[in-house]
């Protein structure tokens, strides 16, 4: 055996925990998860059916915990798992799949799915099977601190952008600040319009907020590829940086893994909680909503709908607050028929945005998204995730759709009531 493939077979060993064990002893092998996902709908390739992506480890389960298989590797009748094996599952796993969580949704017997997948891609990504993009992006969030190659320099020159553009100060290390906000690599170099936002909202709305040098970058790599101990690294160093500046709450910007890394899995990466609370700018926005300190005026007056980001909706719980932020501005906003926790995911998430390998299949997915648009005949879609945001903006151009791409917090900054001049 090679030590790859040790490698990765202990991996998975030690990933079949007692939830893993009564999943695979649950699962009736319905197939109802098939329908669920995507990749399977618009391709009708039996492979990509959520279940089947999890097989590397439940073939290990059956051999070495289940009787039948104890006796079959006892009579020397089962197969060993291969290099081949890891390598064909690869592909599966990273490019067929988005981490959506939708099939976890409708599994009768309540196999979270997804929660399956990603510890397959642990097993996968230690013994080396991940798609080259997905390890060089990786690599630069270790060495430069973002996966994309973003330095502080880039970022200290958005800053610059924003000051000219609002006559607002954009505060950087500023110890004791209410809010550390953290950005994407998207937002930085994609649509910079984000942190231009949230600039003329927190001085609207009097928060107390600074960035960090240090803790800059929301996107966890290692949470994509199914490295545990580098989306442990990568969590942690946005907790020194928020402990260094004693920031009371960290905002998770419009992405939606960033949000499950640095939320949910965040404190079972590096094994503590966390001395602040972490708060998603739509939760935060909602709040000063309530709070009277957001105010608004004027109307979208475009047929609009609104893109729920699986990460942050289905399986992050935000479903309520970016309807309560986009309806009071929306004259004609309409939802798309599978909408909030079941919605379709757009294709890309889970790292597929970041895997070139991934291209064709993630605009062939896209598919379902494309359908789900065209029956509102709407002419903007919005949404909360700049992933997201991105990977639609490719579909419509691909598809030559005639529909704009817009993101909510943009999109509230907008129609901001104007301060009272002093």
């Amino acid at each position: 055996m090679s030590e790859r493939l040790e490698r990765g077979l202990e991996t998975l060993r030690g990933e079949i925990d007692g939830k893993v064990k009564s999943f695979f002893s649950s699962c009736v092998r319905c197939g109802i998860c098939a329908e669920a996902c995507l990749f399977y709908t618009e391709t009708n390739d039996p492979r990509y059916t959520p279940i089947y992506k999890t097989e590397p480890l439940r073939k290990l389960w059956r051999k070495e915990y289940s009787f039948w298989g104890k006796l079959s590797s006892t009579l020397g009748i089962s197969k060993p798992m291969t290099e081949a094996d890891l390598a064909d599952w690869e592909e599966l796993v990273y490019d067929g799949c988005s981490m959506c969580g939708r099939c976890s949704m409708v599994c009768p017997v309540g196999v979270d799915i997804a929660m399956v997948i990603f510890k397959v891609k642990h097993g996968l990504a230690r013994a080396g099977f991940s798609p080259e993009g997905l390890v060089d992006a990786t690599q630069r969030a270790i060495d430069i601190g973002s996966p994309m190659g973003i330095t502080m320099k880039a970022v200290r020159a958005t800053i610059k952008h924003v000051e000219a553009n609002t006559g607002l100060k954009v505060p950087l290390d500023v110890e004791g600040a209410d809010y550390l906000a953290l950005l994407s690599s998207n937002e930085i170099a994609l649509y910079p319009e984000y942190l231009e936002s949230i600039t003329k909202i927190f001085d609207h709305a009097g928060v107390s907020w600074t960035l960090s040098s240090e803790a800059y970058e929301a996107t966890n790599s290692g949470l994509q590829i199914g490295n545990k101990k580098i989306a442990g690294q990568l969590v942690q160093r946005v907790v020194d940086g928020a402990e260094k500046l004693k920031v009371k709450n960290v905002i998770s910007p419009e992405c939606g893994h960033a949000y499950t890394a640095l939320r949910w899995e965040g404190p079972n990466f590096i094994g503590k909680a966390y001395p602040f609370r972490v708060v998603h700018i739509l939760e935060l926005l909602d709040e000063l909503r309530d709070a009277g300190r957001l105010v608004t005026t004027g109307m979208e007056h475009e047929r609009l709908t609104f893109h729920d980001p699986c990460s942050i909706v289905r399986r992050g719980g935000i479903e309520a607050q970016p309807r309560n932020l986009l309806q009071p501005l929306a004259e004609n906003f309409i939802e798309m028929a599978d909408h909030g926790a079941m919605n379709w995911c757009c294709g890309g998430g889970g790292g597929v945005s970041s895997n070139e390998r991934a291209e064709e299949l993630k605009l062939t997915a896209f598919n379902k998204k494309k359908s789900q648009i065209d029956a509102l005949n709407v002419d903007a879609v919005v949404t909360a995730c700049s992933n997201c945001r991105m990977v639609m903006e490719e579909g419509v151009e691909v598809n030559e759709m005639e529909v704009e791409l817009l993101g909510l917090t943009e999109i509230i900054a907008e129609h901001l009531v104007e301060k009272n001049p002093e």
